[in-house]
This record gives C-alpha cells, structure tokens and sequence, in this order.
C-alpha cells in the first residue's frame, strides 16, 4: 500500500466503529427502557413480532451493535468474521428499509436506526447504509493481511456477550401489568355518582306532552347512539357523554403545550367536556411540573411504556388528544406533525351541534 494511502482503513474503521456506537446509544436515548420500548412498538411489532420476543431481540440487537462498533477496532477475526458480520447487519436492515419504502413511500417517519435522537426517513437510512457498505467493501480490498492475523475466538464472543448483557440490565424486561396507580382524583371521581329518581308515571306521560319535552327528545335524537370506546378500564364513565382523553408523557413539551391551551379553553367554555388523562410511565415525577404548567389537575392513570404506546395507536406519537362522545371517536389529534393538536380547530369543534358533525363527515 502506497504511503498516500496507509491511513485509509484505520479512518474507514474509525467511521465505521462511530456509526455502529452512535446508532446503539441512540436506541437508548433519552432512557434506555423507554427508548427500547418505543423501538420495540414503532418497529418490531409491525414486523410481526410478538411482545415477548421484541423485548429479547430489540435488547440482543442492540447489544450486537455495541460489539460490532468495538470489534470493527480490533485485529482478531477482523476479515473472516467481524467485517461480514457487519455487512450482513447492515444489508438485513438495508433490504428491510427498501420493503418500507416500497410500500409507503419512505419519504417520511423515523425508521428508527437513531432512535428518537436522531430521525432519519428510511430512504435517508437506506443511503446512509449504502454508503457504509461502499466503506466495509473497499476496506476489504484495502486492509493490510497483518490486520488479520490474530484469532482469538473468545475476544469476539465475550465482548459480544458483555454488551448484551450490560443492555438487559439497563433495561431490564418489565411485567406486563398495564395500570399502575390510581389517582386519588380520579377515585373521588369514581365514587361521586348520583342517584336518580324516576318520576310517577302518570306525571311522566303528562311530561310527555308538553313542548319542553319534545325539545328535549328532539336534543337526545342528535347526541351519537352510545358505544364502547375501550378505555373504560381506565375511566369508568369514559363513555358517557362528551370527554376528552388524552395520551401525555410527563417530561413532554409537547404534551404541556397541548395540556395547558386545554385548560385555557376550559376557563373560556363552560360547558368545556371533562379531561382525562393517561401518563406514559417516564418520568412520572414530573406530573405534578407538569399539571403546574399546565394550569390545573386533572383525573390521570400512568400506565407502562408498551401498553401505553399500544393504547395510543399503531403509527401514532404524544401528545394525543381524543375527543370522545358517548364513546364514539369524533376527533383525534397525535403527533406533531400533520395531524397535531390545534385549539383554534378544537375549540370550534366541540360546540358544534351532532348533526353537524355528521354532515361533516
């Protein structure tokens, strides 16, 4: 090798190593269970993975990206093993994101390879992996024979074994309990039910004669045929009347913004629906900050990190804002992108009249 270029597979290795270790700590970012459970939802169980086997393999995965970025460094096995091994990784995950992009597009959406710290679309992954793979090629054909000239086995599996391990214990597998507190709010909440005391039936059949009534049957007519939203498990009276349900994360500005035009809206409305709110278990310490900012409290359940992403919505992001009526879903807001919370909307939106709203659709 000419002296211009001796320099070029340790810069090749160097590039490569940072790519593999950027794209592990992503996947752990900004919390390593939280992280790995949102990479489980948004892409291993549109795969078809189960929930038990997308917590071993996105754990595995990752662990393997570590000890590929270290031993992508190292001289043992570094030909024979080590640069096909990182080949093939990246032409599974390459041939995965082409299948995407064929199917949807790929011009939008984080593929996940950087976790939430860096979104990237699958076509931008998709050339970023190309390029990668350009680099392990002409590494092959550049790397000195010295470089592999040691084989110790063992280096390649122990560090492999070390970062897997190291993963399940940053981010050990959670039970799958779902609800795991109930606010004191929301038990005063369920225990204030009134009682209601039907009327003789001869002043009943007198009623029904009058006008006020017949107005009033007129109004029942236009309110949506009760149905069963889902979420009752978490609020009891969810699907009785107008309600507003709403999928935050604590730490969330996002979430805070879209809570406190609520409450704004609240003060402003007097007819204004109840909120109710599910919590994503991260950083659940920052509820009360987060009601502070917010401008008032409202009835909440913080459910774990899967089960909260599953409860969302496939393709869905926080802040979610449903507005439910009878438990029907009139309007649903996720994300921050096109389908975003906007007040101005929702704020029309909820004093339109039922017929109106079915006319609309």
């Amino acid at each position: 090798m000419t002296k211009n270029y001796k320099y070029v597979p340790i810069i090749i290795r160097i590039s490569i190593a940072f790519l593999f270790l950027l794209s592990a700590v992503a996947k752990l970012y900004p919390s390593p269970y939280f992280a790995i459970s949102t990479f489980e939802v948004k892409q291993l169980y549109p795969l078809g993975f189960s929930q038990d086997l997308a917590s071993y393999f996105s754990r595995i995965l990752i662990g393997i990206e570590f000890a590929l970025g270290i031993l992508i460094l190292q001289k043992h096995y570094l030909r024979k093993l080590v640069i096909p091994a990182t080949l093939l990784m990246l032409a599974v995950f390459t041939t995965h994101l082409s299948i995407v992009t064929f199917q949807d597009g790929g011009n939008s959406g984080n593929c996940g390879c950087f976790g939430s710290l860096l979104p990237m679309t699958p076509v931008q992954a998709i050339l970023k992996n190309i390029v990668a793979i350009v680099l392990l090629v002409v590494l092959l054909k550049v790397m000195p024979q010295k470089d592999e000239s040691k084989s110790n086995f063992w280096i390649l599996t122990t560090w492999t074994l070390v970062f897997i391990l190291i993963l399940f214990m940053l981010a050990p597998i959670q039970p799958k309990s779902s609800v795991i507190e109930v606010t004191k709010t929301e038990l005063n909440d369920t225990i204030s039910i009134k009682t209601v005391v039907p009327k003789k039936i001869d002043s009943l059949v007198k009623d029904i004669k009058t006008d006020t009534l017949k107005k009033t049957a007129i109004v029942i007519k236009e309110e949506p045929i009760k149905h069963k939203s889902g979420y009752s498990s978490y609020f009891y009276k969810i699907d009785n009347g107008k309600k507003i349900l709403c999928f935050f994360v604590p730490g969330c500005d996002h979430c805070r913004v879209a809570a406190k035009e609520l409450t704004e809206m609240k003060n402003r409305e007097n007819n204004f629906p109840e909120i109710k709110i599910i919590f994503m278990n991260e950083e659940a310490d920052l509820i009360p900050e987060f009601f502070k900012y917010a401008g008032a409290e409202y009835p909440y359940k913080i459910i774990e990190v899967i089960p909260f992403w599953t409860v969302l919505g496939t393709g869905k992001d926080t802040p979610g804002v449903k507005y439910l009526w009878n438990g029907n879903e009139i309007k649903y807001y996720f994300g921050t992108t096109n389908d975003k919370f906007n007040a101005e909307e929702f704020e029309v939106l909820i004093n339109k009249p039922y017929v109106e709203l079915k006319t609309s659709k």
